[in-house]
């Protein structure tokens, strides 16, 4: 079990990460005024590494809503996963398929980045978490943490391709 839990640990705080670095260079900007000088040398080479990442290029309030969109998925993982460890398969499966799952806002919100690639991974997270979520009522942890880590897998793929 502690092996899950390192491992849930390390998917999450990747989550994490990838989430925030949307908005990366004006949290480093404001970071730098309260670190010291070592951690702002490191932090000014990192924004000079080539991103190569496919830009969106949506208005600042479509950037705003999508990043807000992702973190609240964020807290859904997080919700999620403090469910399977409670043994609370049916509240992490109502959890999955209502904030994660497919429904006609999330559909809507893919398909208005206007690039095909982009709406075919966001697609594919949504549909990922409705099949979570019906895994999660089997009740075997196994098998749940499997399915948490696929539908990971897209958000994991798409932060890699894309940015804001």
């Amino acid at each position: 079990m502690k092996k899950y839990i390192s491992l849930i640990t390390l998917s999450l705080l990747f989550t994490a990460i990838i989430v925030t670095s949307c908005d990366v260079n004006k949290a480093n900007k404001q970071e730098e005024k309260s670190i010291n000088k070592d951690q702002a040398g490191m932090m000014h080479k990192m924004q000079h590494v080539k991103d190569n990442r496919i830009p969106l290029n949506v208005s600042a309030q479509m950037a705003q809503h999508q990043l807000m969109n992702m973190r609240n998925h964020l807290k859904s993982v997080q919700s999620i996963l403090e469910f399977l460890s409670e043994g609370k398969y049916e509240e992490a499966s109502k959890v999955a398929s209502a904030n994660l799952g497919l429904t006609k806002e999330m559909q809507m919100m893919c398909s208005a980045f206007g690039n095909e690639e982009f709406e075919k991974l966001g697609l594919e997270f949504h549909k990922s978490a409705d099949r979570m979520s019906e895994v999660f009522k089997s009740k075997d942890i196994n098998k749940s943490l499997e399915a948490l880590s696929t539908t990971l897998n897209y958000c994991v793929d798409c932060h890699a391709k894309f940015k804001q």
